[in-house]
């Protein structure tokens, strides 16, 4: 008799969602695969030139010349409560 089980395929190896077939760690089992649906790919690129262009008119405008590195790291650096954490 033939028995569905739900699972999802992670880095080729099935993950259990609901119950799990009983079989030993070093028997062999043959199972038919079904995908559901597409997997999804996203492709995510990075636009290099339109960064640097960004980069280069910050760095000619002088945009940060007032900030001090020092202060700015300090108050970037102060303790922050985290949620869920109290």
């Amino acid at each position: 008799m033939t028995k569905t089980f739900r699972a999802i395929l992670k880095d080729n190896y099935l993950q259990w969602l609901d119950e799990a077939p009983e079989i030993t760690s070093n028997s062999l089992v043959k199972v038919d695969v079904t995908l559901l649906e597409e997997p999804k790919i996203t492709e995510t690129k990075s636009d290099g030139a339109k960064m640097a262009e960004a980069l280069a008119k910050l760095s000619n405008n002088n945009t940060f010349a007032g900030v001090d590195p020092q202060k700015w790291q300090r108050e970037i650096r102060q303790d922050r409560s985290l949620l869920n954490r109290d």
